[in-house]
Parts: structure tokens; C-alpha cells; sequence
């Protein structure tokens, strides 16, 4: 195997994992909260080199308060509401169509 051909391997791979990450993250991120609670814990032990403590400290996810104070803007509840968008007849007076679900 040549040594170009290795290096882009190694490459793919870098990009392959950060993108699984990426989508990990964004599907599931209860789940990579945990995960990444989980190292974090594990580098940090009062034994541990600076820089590990420091990464670990990096690594740690943020806690939520629950606080409407905290700016999180999970639930909705933080501040008003933007007003919902008027829509304007079209030229000839028809009403645009809303799909909806349907009700289980």
C-alpha cells in the first residue's frame, strides 16, 4: 500500500467519524450529553495532568437550570412569540392550502 493511499484512508475516516458525530449530536443529544459526561468523568480524577483536567472540563456538558432566565430556548416558553405571518390573498382571491396531520 502506498503511502499516498494510506493517507487518504486515514483522511476519509477523520471526516467519516466527524460526520457521524456531527449527526449524532444533532439527532440524538441526550444521548452524546451522557456519552460526553461519561469521558469527562473519566479524565478528570484529582491525579490527572492539567491538560487532561482542562479537557475534561472542555468536554463536560452544560447543565440545564430549568430557569426561563437562562436563555436555553428549548421549550418555547422564553419570551413572546413572533407574530404569525399574514398571508395575502393571491390574485385571483383564493386561500392558500394548510396540511395538517391527522388526529390519532
Amino acid at each position: 500500500m502506498s503511502t499516498s493511499l494510506l493517507v487518504q484512508y486515514v483522511v476519509i475516516g477523520i471526516v467519516l467519524l466527524v460526520s457521524v458525530l456531527v449527526v449524532l449530536r444533532k439527532l440524538a443529544p441526550k444521548l452524546t450529553a451522557r456519552w460526553l459526561a461519561a469521558v469527562a468523568l473519566r479524565l478528570d480524577s484529582p491525579d490527572a495532568p492539567a491538560w487532561k483536567r482542562a479537557l475534561a472540563h472542555r468536554l463536560q456538558p452544560k447543565q440545564t437550570t430549568g430557569n426561563c432566565s437562562d436563555g436555553c430556548d428549548t421549550c418555547g416558553a422564553c419570551g413572546p412569540k413572533p407574530p404569525a405571518a399574514a398571508h395575502p390573498p393571491a390574485a385571483d382571491g383564493a386561500m392558500p392550502l394548510h396540511f395538517r396531520p391527522r388526529g390519532k
